[in-house]
């Protein structure tokens, strides 16, 4: 399934901007050098006259091989002595012309190969872009932080069918946490957060989340019931308009399942996770998952083949403990 008309639209929008902005800079670039050397536009418009002169060669027909081979040579000569002015006085060429965002396609989104003309990856990422911000719209990214994450409302008490307190495990959970989102890439590690309602999974998350988006990365973040709903409803509607929700969670450079498992069950939604994940994982792209249930639980949600394919492609974190949110009230 592709985007929807309406991402690509704002996308292409986005590409467009780029390419006025660059093309704006350029503007004020060359007013400001032209003003300094009076002489280079003089430059400008002997080499443009050239190409108009030759392209009216073309045009009148005949044999024009012979003058379009000296207008060729006056054309590389005065764009030599245009150089060597430009540099004499601490310009290059490249100063007086937009400094595109995507060398590839000068900002158009477009470029030709093999006698074809195909998108460009830097639309393709916009687009990404486009889609995580629609499906991230009503989401509280940024309302977690690793700043107002208190370790202090966790006992330092030990039970005995455990191999540390809480306090320990959740110290290194969130350093570990802090740590992967420093060093986040593209090709980071998928986490697996498994614990009992209120232990923190949703909050470290989203820390992970807003460090992320700083760095620049595109995120998405969505509970599982909410997630499922909006794959549901694109795929039955089959609707040439649908947003092309599956495209942008296979796509963005991290996405982030809460609360697994709090979905209405079937037999699409348990497909539809497995495919999801197996599909990021093929492209070694992270995921990060919360869920409240232990893998016998999950199990019989899903199979013992989604299980098993998690188990042995995330890091696993087990949150244990008292619920935080209710010693917060108390």
């Amino acid at each position: 399934m592709g985007y929807s008309p309406e991402v690509k639209a704002r996308a292409i929008n986005r590409i467009k901007e780029r390419k006025l902005e660059a093309e704006r800079l350029a503007a004020r670039k060359r007013d400001k050098i032209f003003t300094e050397i009076p002489q280079a536009s003089e430059y400008e418009h002997r080499i443009a006259s050239c190409a108009i002169r030759a392209g009216r060669a073309v045009i009148k027909g005949g044999d024009t091989k012979k003058e379009l081979e000296t207008l060729k040579n006056e054309s590389l000569k005065l764009q030599q002595e245009y150089s060597e002015l430009l540099k004499t006085n601490g310009y290059s060429v490249s100063d007086t012309e937009p400094d595109y965002f995507c060398k590839k396609c000068g900002d158009t989104g477009y470029y030709d190969t093999d006698n074809r003309t195909v998108m460009c990856s830097c639309l393709k990422h916009a687009m990404v872009e486009e889609a995580c911000a629609e499906l991230n719209k009503n989401s509280p990214l940024k309302l977690s932080t690793f700043e107002d994450f208190d370790l202090n409302l966790y006992s330092n008490e030990k039970d005995d069918d455990l191999p540390r307190s809480p306090y320990e495990q959740m110290s290194r959970i969130f350093d570990y946490c802090k740590t992967y989102a420093e060093n986040f890439t593209k090709n980071s590690e998928s986490i697996f957060m498994k614990g009992m309602t209120g232990l923190g999974k949703t909050h470290l998350s989203l820390a992970i989340a807003n460090e992320v988006t700083k760095k620049g990365y595109g995120v998405i973040y969505a509970s599982a019931p909410i997630l499922l709903s909006k794959l549901e409803k694109e795929q039955f509607r089959r609707d040439s308009n649908a947003f092309g929700t599956e495209d942008a969670l296979i796509q963005c450079d991290l996405l982030i399942i809460d609360d697994l498992g709090t979905e209405f069950s079937n037999k699409f939604s348990a497909g539809a996770i497995y495919n999801l994940f197996n599909s990021r994982i093929l492209l070694g792209k992270p995921v990060i998952i919360n869920t409240n249930l232990d893998f016998d639980e999950l199990e019989d949600i899903y199979t013992q083949r989604f299980v098993s394919r998690i188990i042995g492609e995330t890091k696993r974190l087990d949150f244990f403990g008292k619920d935080i949110r209710t010693i917060k009230r108390k």
